[in-house]
């Protein structure tokens, strides 16, 4: 649902699935499991959910969704080859050994750096899109959200690939500049800023 209205069949049953779900007699009475062994708050304010969530929330988990504990392998499994893999990259290589094994982390960083430069998007003019709207429904919003966002992620971009050109090589350099490389050679830095994904930057600019 996009706003939380209902714009479709599929909308509407979804909403309805939920509060078939948690609109019983039990939610008042605090006897319904919103999760394995997460029961509906008591009657309080605001603050009070916050901290009931905080404190009774149990750990995220496969259990907490009604699957089985090696669901979570597979995950597991990847974040580990992605952390080994970003760690291997990262380790210097001096010009005999780049020689018989591929370029330098330098070498490949200034290629990934061209390389996205190119291909980088100009930024969308939103304001001048939205002034020229004689309606705003709710799909025409959430395009102009997402146009929003993926301006926030090309400048963050522009910025961090301005940072290594002025670094060329330097590994003594702030700590945010540092995570940018590693973001270039293949970790997620704009993770934060993007859109979850399991690729690396040079495959999502692809």
């Amino acid at each position: 649902m996009y706003g939380g209205h209902i714009t479709d069949d599929w909308d509407r049953r979804l909403c309805r699935s939920y509060l078939m779900s948690y609109m019983q007699p039990e939610l008042v009475d605090g006897e319904l499991l919103f999760a394995p062994g997460f029961l509906t708050p008591p009657n309080t304010d605001y603050v009070g959910y916050h901290r009931y969530i905080d404190d009774r929330l149990p750990p995220e988990s496969p259990y907490l969704y009604g699957l089985h504990p090696n669901a979570e392998i597979g995950f597991l499994a990847f974040t580990s080859e992605v952390l080994f893999r970003t760690v291997l990259e990262m380790q210097p290589r001096d010009a005999g050994a780049s020689a018989g094994m591929g370029m330098s982390r330098e070498d490949k960083i200034r290629n990934a750096i061209e390389d996205i430069v190119d291909k980088l998007p100009e930024r969308f003019p939103v304001a001048e899109m939205m002034a020229k709207l004689e309606e705003k429904t709710p799909y025409l919003i959430v395009a102009f959200q997402e146009c929003e966002r993926m301006n926030n992620l090309t400048s963050e971009m522009r910025r961090s690939l301005k940072e290594l050109e002025l670094v060329s090589g330097i590994l003594a350099v702030q700590c945010f500049v540092f995570c940018d490389i590693t973001c270039v050679v293949g970790y997620h830095l704009f993770c934060l800023k993007s859109w979850p994904t399991f690729n690396f930057l040079d495959e999502n600019v692809k």
